[in-house]
């Protein structure tokens, strides 16, 4: 039986190889992302219903969980944790779910887990440099200028650590869910395995974005 997951159709153009199947796919979830968004966004009522009431439930939740982190600062990084997490989600979901193989999760590609650790670290350090000027690369020599080296690391470290957590994941539930496809239909465990690669995508998501505002929350404090 030859897989699938974890391969990619590459095209070459300008001396540069594409994985076009990881592009179709990101453009699906960002597509699903904008229609979510304006359905959301669009009529808005005090009292939400249908697709406002689910978006808004879901926000409620995130903000539970993240703005304890930021405090005062939570307003300028909200939006952009919201959309982590509903990007990565949506991702997660498209080669997760019973499409057969026609459609692969983006996230299942270390590209583009890379590009989203990066993009996180890169945003942590914008936000820590706006708040806090240059005073915010003193946290490299704290709490001993001994220690440089080993934090100098650890900033190296969490990008590697966010991309391959969430491309572990997702590229081992895509080929649970392949080998469990050529069972007989009669056979319950493909169908458990589906749900519960569904709840992990939502985990997924959900520990990169708390880790992401983890990280601004140790840039942004007082004592960092």
């Amino acid at each position: 039986m030859e897989l699938h997951a974890g391969h990619h159709q590459v095209v070459q153009w300008l001396g540069l190889s594409f994985n076009i199947d990881t592009l179709i796919a990101t453009w699906i979830t960002m597509a699903i992302v904008i229609i979510i968004s304006v359905l959301a966004t669009r009529n808005r009522a005090l009292v939400p219903s249908g697709v406002q009431n689910v978006v808004e439930n879901i926000l409620e939740l995130l903000e539970a969980q993240l703005a304890p982190n930021l405090g005062r600062h939570w307003p300028m990084v909200s939006s952009l944790l919201f959309t982590f997490f509903l990007f990565i989600f949506i991702g997660n979901e498209l080669g997760l779910m019973p499409t057969l193989d026609a459609v692969k999760s983006p996230t299942s590609d270390i590209n583009t887990t890379i590009a989203l650790a990066l993009c996180s670290t890169l945003v942590v350090w914008v936000v820590g440099i706006k708040v806090k000027g240059v005073s915010y690369f003193r946290h490299f020599i704290r709490p001993y200028k001994a220690l440089l080296v080993l934090n100098i690391f650890e900033e190296i470290a969490r990008p590697v650590t966010l991309a391959f957590r969430l491309f572990g994941n997702i590229v081992a539930g895509e080929i649970l869910l392949e080998v469990l496809y050529h069972l007989p239909w009669f056979v319950p465990v493909p169908w458990i395995w589906i749900a519960f690669s569904l709840f992990i995508g939502i985990i997924q998501a959900f520990i990169f974005t708390v880790l992401t505002a983890n990280y601004l929350g140790m840039a942004l404090s007082e004592e960092h």
